[in-house]
């Protein structure tokens, strides 16, 4: 807890990840995502991974470097809209995949590295998410179903139904912060701070890469949003793409296009 927890390099940071392992994962769509942490394992060549995140990325960046090599076994998520590999790969039965509602995602990684092993929600009463049965793993047809998701069981409070979401931790997270010392403690800059924080307790161990690195006292304690007590290692990020999703430039001298009808 009190050594330096400095690493030289992403590749350095990621090396004791084996083959097999699950991994939670911060960021939102490309927001706040350890892209190089990524980088490294891609390079690495760990595979069988379980990967615990809000999404996949895109096909090109993020998670979607480790789907491209074949690395993941199984994503646990929210939200795969905008990577059309992990959509192929899951309808063609090559890839597990868990959906979960992005807040019910959200409170499971947060009660595991709570230590708090499962939780009742009333979000998914009624729906398949319940019944259970969910395709999780797909015939390479599509269609058939090899691996459904169990059935949760329901229980009343106050004259409320809710059902019993089983929290998660990981072996190892990986996130991506703004700031840290070298003792661990680390800070996340604006809208960064999304999945982050959660995903960081949820792992057994946790790597953060950052942007900046500063001396031991030089964070404002009351500024610290993630405690050195959470963190095993932290290493500076080699270079940040700072990716757009969908990027819209407008032409000087163009009509603005405007979807629809123009009803609204």
């Amino acid at each position: 807890m009190f050594a330096n927890k400095v690493s030289a390099s992403s590749a350095e940071a990621i090396k004791d990840i084996q083959d097999g392992m699950t991994l939670t994962v911060g960021g939102f769509g490309l927001c706040g995502i350890p892209e190089n942490l990524i980088k490294a394992l891609v390079e690495q060549g760990t595979k069988d991974l379980t990967c615990v995140s809000n999404n996949a990325g895109v096909d090109d960046f993020g998670l979607g470097l480790l789907l491209n090599t074949g690395q993941v076994r199984r994503m646990i998520s929210s939200y795969v809209g905008e990577n059309k590999e992990f959509e192929r790969q899951y309808l063609t039965g090559e890839l597990e995949v868990e959906l979960v509602p992005q807040g019910t995602l959200a409170e499971k990684c947060r009660a595991g590295g709570a230590g708090i092993p499962a939780f009742y929600t009333a979000t998914g009463v009624g729906t398949v998410i319940e019944k259970g049965g969910f395709p999780i793993k797909l015939a390479p047809n599509g269609k058939d179903v090899l691996i459904g998701s169990d059935p949760k069981p329901r229980k009343t409070f106050n004259g409320r139904d809710y059902i019993l979401e089983n929290s998660i931790m990981g072996d190892y997270a990986l996130v991506k912060g703004w700031k840290a010392d070298t003792k661990g403690n680390v800070m996340f800059r604006k809208t960064a701070r999304n999945f982050n924080p959660d995903m960081a307790t949820a792992g057994r161990k946790c790597i953060v890469e950052v942007e900046e690195i500063v001396a031991e006292g030089e964070l404002d304690p009351d500024h610290i949003h993630l405690p050195a007590v959470y963190v095993d290692k932290i290493v500076k990020g080699e270079a940040y793409q700072k990716r757009i999703e969908f990027r819209t430039v407008h032409v000087e001298g163009q009509a603005v296009k405007i979807p629809g009808k123009g009803d609204a």
